[in-house]
């Protein structure tokens, strides 16, 4: 265990305001969710705003991976304190994010009827009806959110993480409170049900984008990051993040694909299982937020001491983060198991006995599940990321997810019948055995990859 108390200072520095933002989005969602419970149709309205955010998921893992990637190199030349690169950097990976939004955003105005389709079944007519609404207004928020992220994500490889707190927050009271007003008619507006809450979501994308913009090219002075920077794109760096970032953004891409594959499995049996999984899928949020924002700044540790070539305490750092990650796993599991059904019964599910019954049993499931789940996190998204192992991780996903994960779960639902609490249990199963092929991988020194340039 690293007894250096700075150690774990930094890594709550960097984490903590991550896991703060977390927390608060968490909390946007568990509210919108909450507001679309309380409409007159709440069943298929519910349904259908959880099937869209499933492709929103989606699109908001893959911008995560693609920002994610770029902190496997933006860490590492933090080390070597590379400014001019970093810069460079962060103007290959905010133009890519930019791209892929505009690109998602004209699938969904172009085929929003095949879009939605994945994930809802045709013969439910309400619910593609509302989904349809929804994905029209919400489709938006993409290229705001795009460069958001991306940002934040960058400032935070070289420990920058004030203004995640900043933007939180107001996230968080623009969110809801145009929630209130939109969604329900208040202030002398007209009720707008679930076309409000996407319009509040847009509105409160476009207020953070600005907040985060201004921040960055107007207020922070340590990385002296400007406009005109935009159009320095280099080359040779955009291959660099190609061969190790991208793969990051891959990875996620491909994870929140099969993610939505499970959706649209679960879109197939009925609007119950449809609103049990949307609460048990806020839970499974709530048990892992903690986890991935400590696992952010065990990336950016690691990356750090990767970058300055001292490999002694990068082992070190990555002894202490599994030992710290298997107990968090244990807690989390504890607090999300107690949980269970006070938590179910936020949404008014108790007025739908077979919602509640299943929302309950599925968040037990759960519960078991995230102590691999925060261990294999911990090693995955901050140690062999942050090391530069990136294509060890994707390749793991992969095959874990198309081979083991989409084959189980369409089996149990359509093969075999299996009841639906196991048929969640199979969209979950690879978490109880990554853990172990996370142990193994980072007992030897494959992990340790050194993915930076010699200065000029």
């Amino acid at each position: 265990m690293i007894r250096d108390r700075e150690f774990y200072r930094t890594i709550l520095r960097i984490s903590l305001p991550a896991a703060f933002q977390a927390l608060v989005s968490f909390l946007v969602v568990v509210a919108d969710d909450i507001m679309v419970s309380l409409l007159p149709n709440h069943t298929v309205a519910q349904a259908a705003v959880s099937q869209v955010n499933s492709i929103t998921a989606f699109y908001t893992a893959t911008m995560t991976g693609l920002v994610s990637g770029s902190a496997v190199l933006i860490a590492q030349y933090w080390g070597k304190k590379d400014m001019a690169r970093i810069r460079r950097i962060f103007s290959v990976v905010l133009w890519f994010c930019a791209l892929v939004a505009v690109a998602f955003v004209a699938v969904a105005r172009l085929f929003p009827e095949a879009v939605v389709g994945i994930v809802i079944k045709g013969e439910e007519t309400e619910a593609v009806a509302l989904a349809l609404e929804y994905f029209a207004i919400v489709c938006f928020t993409y290229l705001p959110f795009a460069i958001t992220t991306a940002l934040i994500g960058m400032l935070r490889s070289i420990e920058i993480v004030r203004i995640t707190l900043v933007t939180t927050v107001i996230a968080l009271f623009v969110n809801i409170g145009l929630n209130y007003v939109l969604i329900f008619g208040r202030l002398g507006l007209p009720a707008m049900g679930v076309r409000g809450a996407a319009l509040a979501t847009l509105i409160t994308r476009i207020v953070e984008m600005i907040v985060v913009c201004v921040y960055v090219f107007a207020v922070q002075k340590q990385l002296e990051f400007r406009p005109k920077d935009l159009l320095c794109v280099d080359g040779t760096l955009a291959r660099d993040y190609m061969r190790y970032g991208l793969p990051v953004g891959l990875t996620d891409m491909q994870w929140a694909l099969i993610g939505m594959i499970k959706s649209a499995i679960i879109g197939q049996m009925g609007a119950a299982f449809m609103a049990a999984n949307n609460i048990a899928s806020s839970m499974a949020n709530l048990g892992t937020m903690f986890t991935f924002a400590l696992a952010g700044g065990a990336c950016v540790m690691v990356g750090k001491a990767v970058g300055k070539g001292d490999y002694d305490l990068a082992r070190a750092y990555s002894k202490t983060i599994q030992i710290m990650f298997f107990i968090i796993g244990l807690v989390m599991a504890a607090l999300v198991f107690a949980l269970r059904e006070p938590f179910t019964r936020l949404y008014g599910s108790s007025a739908d006995p077979e919602v509640y019954g299943l929302s309950v049993a599925m968040i037990a499931i759960l519960s078991v599940t995230l102590i691999g789940t925060s261990y294999h996190a911990s090693c995955f998204v901050g140690i062999n990321r942050g090391a530069g192992d990136s294509r060890f991780v994707a390749m793991v996903d992969m095959i874990c997810g198309w081979l083991v994960v989409l084959p189980a779960t369409l089996l149990a639902a359509f093969v075999f019948h299996a009841p639906l609490p196991i048929v969640f249990l199979c969209t979950r199963i690879d978490q109880c055995f990554k853990w172990l092929i996370a142990f193994i991988r980072l007992r030897g020194d494959k992990w340790i990859r050194n993915v930076t340039r010699e200065a000029a």
